[in-house]
């Protein structure tokens, strides 16, 4: 399985091209929908999320409510693009060089991306390497986790901290599998309401002080089978593809699994997790879950814990200096439309990722031709653990 997302902030839309789903596999836009809106949720949003209610398109790959085994193309339109008919035409006539922006802004891509390309125009590269573009991610994680149910496989997360406000209820003390269902509750999702007028106050003192925040999500995966991933080869270890996927959204400055950066400080009867056998599953659980799922690049079928950092939003109210391109002449950095934290949608986001991660790990393990097929093998290998 593999795929390739494309369009612009402010184009047309966003569009994914995914490949290697199994023929059968029943698909609704409801189910991709519903994590939509949910990436759109949370406290200290900005405008944007006022103007767009995103939905997926099939327009390729799924015939009946089922895949077909083909390409599928997923996409999400952007009702902003009708505020930008000229600036994002394709079209050379409709070009606007008085309107080229050449002012790049501190913390995002458009310096290096102008230099690496070559371009005067900070927009060709501000519209690609814009946040919005996850939309489309989150459809094709959307469509992942339709896989993924098929295997009992659920993928939940929360906010742990925004700024410096932590979430001051701990996870160990939630239902793993309600983990959603409490965190959507909360305007920052954390694990619980109580701490929302403090969050919401919080926030509020931000952006009337021009400022952002940012923080760190966690993402809990049950149900997976011990051994998906490998620990032969360096890109299919599990940790390392996680990893790899997080890193590559949008503002996300580190990754950990378990204990993380935790295990460096600790000695190892602290860090390691002991082995038992329970004879009425026929499973190997581990009397703690320190490794946070993942040993040795592969599941071990405990819970899979992965948390992520994200920074603040570089596009502040209060602007950063920088220098103009093109006259090199300083200036303070020009304000597209900006959120003051976007850590609650972040964590959405997510799940989706790791939903994609685990997709294509699995279908590697158990094949992708039909349903019919990877079910068939799932249930195969269900049975030789159960004789292990």
């Amino acid at each position: 399985m593999r795929y390739l997302t494309a369009g612009e902030s402010h184009g047309k839309g966003l569009f994914a091209i995914v490949e290697g789903f199994p023929a059968g596999l029943e698909v609704r836009a409801e189910d991709i929908d519903v994590h939509l809106k949910r990436r759109q949720m949370g406290y200290g949003r900005g405008g944007r999320m006022k103007i767009e209610s995103d939905a997926v398109e099939f327009l390729s790959g799924i015939r009946w409510g089922k895949t077909m085994g083909s390409p599928i193309t997923l996409a999400v339109w952007n009702r902003d693009n009708k505020n930008w008919p000229k600036m994002m035409s394709p079209h050379a006539e409709e070009a606007c060089p008085d309107e080229i922006f050449t002012r790049p802004r501190p913390g995002h891509a458009d310096l290096g991306g102008c230099l690496k390309r070559n371009m005067q125009d900070v927009r060709n590269v501000l519209e690609r390497s814009s946040a919005r573009e996850t939309a489309v991610r989150v459809a094709v994680g959307s469509l992942s986790r339709c896989l993924l149910r098929h295997f009992g496989v659920d993928i939940q997360s929360y906010v742990r901290s925004i700024g410096t406000l932590n979430c001051a209820l701990s996870v160990e003390s939630v239902d793993l599998k309600a983990i959603n269902k409490c965190a959507d509750k909360s305007i920052v999702r954390f694990l619980h309401t109580v701490q929302d007028d403090d969050a919401r106050t919080y926030i509020d003192q931000m952006r009337n002080e021009g400022n952002t925040l940012g923080g760190v999500f966690e993402v809990v995966i049950t149900g997976v089978v011990p051994g998906i991933g490998d620990y032969a080869s360096y890109g299919g270890k599990l940790d390392g593809r996680f990893g790899q996927a997080l890193m590559g959204m949008q503002a996300v400055k580190g990754v950990e699994v378990g204990l993380g950066f935790g295990a460096a400080h600790a000695p190892g009867s602290q860090v390691h997790d002991e082995i038992g056998y329970d004879s009425q599953n026929h499973t190997f659980p581990r009397q703690s879950n320190r490794a946070g799922g993942i040993e040795g690049g592969m599941s071990n079928g405990m819970p899979i814990v992965i948390r992520a950092a994200k920074k603040p939003i570089p596009t502040l109210y209060t602007p950063l200096q920088s220098v103009d391109i093109r006259s090199k002449e300083p200036f303070a950095a020009t304000v597209e439309r900006s959120d003051v934290t976007a850590v609650p949608a972040a964590s959405t986001i997510a799940e989706a990722i790791c939903a994609t991660v685990l997709a294509e790990a699995y279908l590697e393990k158990f094949g992708s031709d039909s349903m019919d097929e990877t079910l068939r093998n799932f249930q195969g290998y269900i049975e030789q653990l159960q004789r292990f």
